[in-house]
């Protein structure tokens, strides 16, 4: 229970708490767009099974991959991607705290 709560606290929480400080004026916008970050866990149905509860998904997943994080830190520094890579690196944050919950 504690896994899920801290992984679903660091997916959704999180995202809403940075918006919520750094980005006032349009907050639920960049809400949304850091939730965008959800959508590397797609790389999952590329794996047989599709989940496994006892498998971690850093290096593993092709989105999740070392390579692959390193372009979700590079989205951090254009302004124009900032949100999606914060999101991403969120996202990484999440799974990576499960490997360590294992």
């Amino acid at each position: 229970m504690l896994q899920f709560s801290l992984h679903y606290g660091i997916h959704f929480g999180l995202p809403l708490l940075i918006a919520l400080v750094f980005y006032k004026s349009y907050w639920l916008k960049a809400y949304g767009i850091m939730i965008l970050g959800m959508l590397i866990d797609l790389d999952h149905l590329l794996a047989d099974p599709i989940f496994d509860s006892s498998r971690c998904s850093i290096n593993f997943h092709p989105l999740h991959s070392y390579y692959a994080i390193a372009v979700y830190v590079l989205l951090l520094f254009p302004k124009t991607t900032r949100l999606f890579g914060i999101g991403l690196i969120i996202h990484i944050i999440a799974d990576t705290a499960d490997c360590w919950l294992m």
